[in-house]
């Protein structure tokens, strides 16, 4: 779809269809389906800010806990650490 737009008309459907490999008719599928998804998008521009400020939140949140889970697991780890070094004293 790129190599239609890049060409700027300058090459048929057909044309860039037979570099791709598949049928002209495919190619204009595909070039008005891109088409309508772009459009779509611009429309819906306000509900996308919206759910990618919500997205960014929820990320924050999580990140927030995946800190708090990694220190706790650091503290777990060093109990385990120093348990570990008082048997192997123990035992020899």
């Amino acid at each position: 779809m790129a190599l239609c737009r890049v060409a700027g008309g300058k090459r048929t459907y057909a044309a860039v269809a037979t570099d791709l490999g598949v049928t002209g008719e495919t190619l204009r599928s595909w070039v008005r389906q891109a088409d309508e998804q772009a459009s779509r998008g611009h429309s819906h521009s306000d509900q996308a800010g919206e759910s990618r400020d919500e997205e960014l939140d929820r990320l924050r949140a999580e990140n927030g806990r995946l800190r708090k889970a990694e220190k706790e697991w650091e503290l777990e780890r060093e109990i385990l650490r120093r348990a570990a070094a008082y048997f192997a004293k123990e035992m020899k």
